[in-house]
């Protein structure tokens, strides 16, 4: 069946939206949807492990999110670092965008200016930065890129990290990976559930909304990701895997649909998953509620199927959970 984009759209009251993450992180609330039975059960976070396969190994993304939103003039003009080819030259989104036009220098403050060298037919520009970017004199000016629908809170930085985050790259959090702590991390190791990490860089696909009508003719942004020796043996070995988070789905599906096992690799993926989508590799998925139209939500129905994918959000509208980026959490068995 062929989907179009308004198939992906849905309804949500302006309060659902979190504006800030549960405290403690795994004091989310927790939808758990079992698609064997079709039924769904309201928990906690904290939970989690009552519903985990006692053999499974959770796949987590130890992507770090970079403050690569740089905002100056009291947030009038922003260049939002996309990739960096050196220190004085990067890919960015700006604004406003009438300002940074192609030629033109913009003194941003006394000491940092702007020389805009191109721009691509995404409006996405090329600039030239002095001094270079690692200068001390931009730290006060960087800022953490929360998405557009999160006021920007500074204070909220560290919480918008997985604690286990380590490789730094990502333009925004691998939010699934946000419920959990370090206490609940070890008591599901004590109880056998090992934990593997992969690395994928959240880029610009997180924030390119899909325009085309019919979702088939959507293409995705490529982003980069690794798997070490280390985690392919272990996911070789694997009986049975929950991928915590879409960016872990991405990086299992590629790496096995590349090399028919999981191999130690550093590769960019540009997989589009939607349904209809034949899974390899993932066979639990932890996740949050996604944006309506978004890529994210059409892998869930990926995964879930389209009809029960609706189910799933009605009943989360329904019961109230608290969606996007610091909102709740589901578990789909």
């Amino acid at each position: 069946m062929s989907y179009t984009l308004s198939d992906f759209d849905y309804d949500l009251p302006d309060e659902f939206i979190a504006q800030q993450p549960a405290d403690p992180r795994d004091h989310s609330r927790l939808l758990v949807y079992d698609s064997a039975t079709g039924t769904i059960t309201d928990d906690r976070f904290y939970n989690i492990s009552d519903y985990l396969p006692e053999n499974t190994t959770l796949v987590v993304n130890n992507s770090k999110v970079e403050k690569c939103r740089l905002l100056f003039d009291e947030g009038k003009k922003e260049i939002f670092v996309l990739n960096a080819a050196n220190n004085t030259t990067v890919k960015a989104m700006v604004r406003p965008g009438k300002k940074f036009k192609k030629g033109r220098t913009l003194q941003l403050t006394e000491n940092i200016s702007a020389e805009v060298l191109d721009i691509d037919e995404e409006g996405l520009r090329t600039l030239k930065l002095t001094p270079a970017l690692n200068n001390p004199v931009y730290n006060k000016h960087k800022h953490t890129p929360f998405p557009p629908y999160i006021e920007q809170n500074e204070s909220l930085s560290e919480k918008y990290q997985t604690v286990y985050a380590d490789d730094l790259g990502s333009k925004a959090a691998p939010t699934a990976g946000l419920h959990f702590t370090d206490e609940l991390l070890e008591t599901l190791e004590k109880q056998g559930i090992n934990q593997a990490e992969v690395t994928l860089h959240v880029g610009l696909g997180t924030f390119a909304p899909v325009k085309a009508d019919s979702i088939d003719d959507h293409t995705m942004h490529s982003e980069w990701f690794k798997i070490t020796k280390e985690t392919a043996d272990q996911l070789n070995k694997a009986e049975h895997i929950t991928a915590v988070g879409t960016t872990s789905v991405r990086v299992l599906e590629s790496s096995l649909r590349e090399h028919q096992q999981f191999t130690a690799t550093k590769m960019d993926t540009d997989i589009f998953i939607r349904p209809g989508f034949q899974f390899k590799a993932t066979d639990a998925l932890i996740t949050n509620f996604h944006l309506p139209k978004s890529t994210l939500l059409m892998l869930v129905a990926a995964f879930t199927g389209y009809d029960e994918m609706k189910k799933i959000y009605q009943h989360a509208i329904d019961e109230e959970y608290r969606f996007y980026s610091f909102g709740d959490a589901m578990l789909i068995l």
